[in-house]
């Protein structure tokens, strides 16, 4: 990413996220997101994009092994889900009372 300008993203921490391409593809589930890291544009989503870790045996993990998790996808990717909807939903940022808000592009419910 560009380190001149900080990019601005509609996804944030704890937000309700739809999956749009991908192997996880899957556009009336739900899922959560855990993380968002701005500067590599990805996001960190429950239970989505599952890699193996192969650890070796150390002090608090005295067996080693296998290890699954969630590995980040491009946050192009994912759409905020719309709960009136039941879908995802394109965001505009509109100002009230003097702060940002997220409104549904379709619904124009705040999210």
């Amino acid at each position: 990413m560009s380190k001149r300008f900080k990019p601005k993203f509609n996804v944030k921490k704890g937000d309700s996220v739809v999956i749009i391409t991908g192997d996880d593809k899957d556009v009336k589930k739900p899922r959560k997101v855990l993380e968002v890291f701005p500067d590599e544009a990805r996001v960190l989503i429950e239970g989505a994009n599952i890699i193996t870790r192969h650890t070796k045996p150390s002090a608090q993990n005295t067996k080693g092994g296998l290890v699954k998790k969630e590995a980040p996808i491009h946050i192009s990717n994912v759409k905020l889900w719309d709960a009136k909807k039941s879908e995802g939903a394109k965001v505009k940022r509109t100002r009230e009372d003097g702060k940002l808000i997220r409104v549904s592009k379709k619904s124009g419910d705040a999210i």
